[in-house]
């Protein structure tokens, strides 16, 4: 029998073409890839840049079409009131400035205080000094009497030592007066005030701070019915003032101060009815 002839297999000399393929295959998929990298959209790589800056900055961004960053605004920081703490401490050396003049004026007035002819209160805008005008001027005079002169002197003593504005006001009864000298309790209130004006002014206090008001039957402490409420009434007041005297904005026509602010005028139509016409040209 005859031996069968082994037959030689062929050999495949195309099989690096698989490989080939393959590698095509990767290196088409890489250049795709970055291709897709180097096309960036402007418009939407501005808005993700202006965002980040925005972001970091914390500024919105106001450009058309561009993202404004939404971020929590941050609690200030508090910080201490160095000018509430200062007025503090100016108004509790006031007070403790009051006290003290409140404390010599009833000592050099402590018989008449002790009489019930002369009062000390302490009020939120100082000290005041009430004077029962029965000790202080005769009937229907504005002199004062030569005792009561002396304590006068006295009070303005304690007084010149301090710089407090010093309002002096007359009051009377609404018993009405008339006569040459005083036509009216206007008059005769008014003209008591400044006799005590000038006896301080005398003593050495300086004359800006002195102010005298007349408030003749206007103000009463007391209902006038009665003889005593009335003769409470007819007194003069001497309020030494611890408030601080604040500038005046000037307001013009057009209702604004002189610094350009609004003025608090809540009616300026009412206000521009009223306005006086012009005179008449000579």
């Amino acid at each position: 029998m005859a031996r069968r002839k082994h037959v030689e297999e062929h050999e495949n000399h195309e099989r690096w073409l698989v490989s080939y393929a393959d590698f095509i295959t990767l290196l088409f998929a890489f250049f795709v890839v970055m291709y897709a990298l180097s096309s960036v959209n402007e418009g939407k790589y501005r808005i993700l840049s202006d965002s980040m800056v925005s972001a970091f900055r914390n500024v919105p961004v106001n450009s058309v079409g561009q993202l404004a960053a939404i971020l929590p605004t941050p609690a200030p920081v508090s910080k201490p009131n160095l000018a509430s703490k200062t007025q503090e401490a100016v108004r509790q050396k006031q007070r403790e400035s009051m006290r003290s003049i409140a404390k010599d004026i009833l000592e050099v007035m402590a018989p008449l205080v002790e009489q019930g002819k002369v009062r000390v209160l302490e009020t939120s805008r100082g000290v005041t000094i009430e004077i029962n005008d029965s000790i202080l001027f005769s009937p229907g005079q504005a002199l004062i009497q030569p005792p009561l002169a002396r304590a006068m002197e006295a009070v303005a003593a304690v007084l010149v030592g301090t710089d407090f504005p010093i309002t002096i006001e007359g009051h009377t009864d609404d018993v009405p007066i008339s006569n040459a000298q005083f036509p009216s309790n206007w008059e005769l209130s008014a003209v008591r005030a400044t006799t005590v004006l000038r006896l301080f002014a005398a003593a050495g206090i300086a004359p800006p701070r002195l102010t005298a008001i007349g408030y003749a039957d206007t103000r009463p402490v007391e209902p006038n019915a009665l003889a005593d409420g009335r003769a409470r009434n007819r007194r003069v007041s001497i309020l030494i003032d611890s408030a601080i005297p604040e500038k005046g904005t000037e307001v013009n026509l057009q209702g604004q101060g002189e610094a350009g602010e609004a003025a608090a005028d809540p009616a300026p139509a009412a206000a521009a009815s009223a306005r006086v016409p012009p005179l008449p040209a000579r």
